[in-house]
């Protein structure tokens, strides 16, 4: 039975545009897969092609029937529209983070901004520690850097004040 009038959830392994790319890839595959086991006929016994854990787990999450044409169908229209209308906030760390990481972030963000958020992680090393944040009209630097910077006077007069005593 297709779920209609349910609203689908975004999974937290689901955290960019990218991991949005893949499950529609996959249920495309699943789609064309199914299409050709039904021109096939009924005779033969039909094995499902192998996905991936998070698919599946988006699947039994939503309570979709994969096998159902319906359910597919429903599927794909809600991967498009968060493809193209799901607001995305681009973080950038100095080093990569971890899956968990991104996880308790979407998590967050997801109970607190939008249900649909999706995140664009970027590398950008100058930042030290900490992170960038930017939205479509929204900056915050909350690196180490920038509070380097901000506070260099203080820095400057800790270390002379420093190299006076220790000599």
């Amino acid at each position: 039975m297709a779920h209609e009038n349910t609203e689908l959830h975004l999974p937290v392994s689901s955290v960019t545009v990218v991991d949005i790319g893949r499950l529609q890839r996959e249920l495309e595959a699943l789609d064309s897969f199914l299409a050709q086991a039904a021109a096939r006929g009924s005779g033969e016994s039909v094995t499902m092609p192998k996905t991936t854990k998070t698919f599946e787990d988006f699947a039994k999450q939503n309570g979709l029937q994969l096998h159902q044409e319906a359910d597919r169908k429903q599927l794909g229209e809600f991967l498009e529209s968060v493809r193209q209308d799901a607001p995305v906030i681009h973080l950038s760390f100095s080093a990569e983070p971890s899956a968990q990481t991104l996880q308790k972030i979407i998590t967050w963000l997801r109970t607190e901004i939008h249900p649909l958020v999706l995140l664009q992680v970027g590398l950008q090393p100058s930042i030290a520690a900490g992170c960038v944040i930017r939205t479509t009209n929204k900056y915050f630097d909350l690196s180490m850097r920038k509070h380097f910077l901000k506070n260099q006077d203080l820095l400057v007069k800790g270390i002379r004040l420093g190299a006076t005593n220790g000599s």
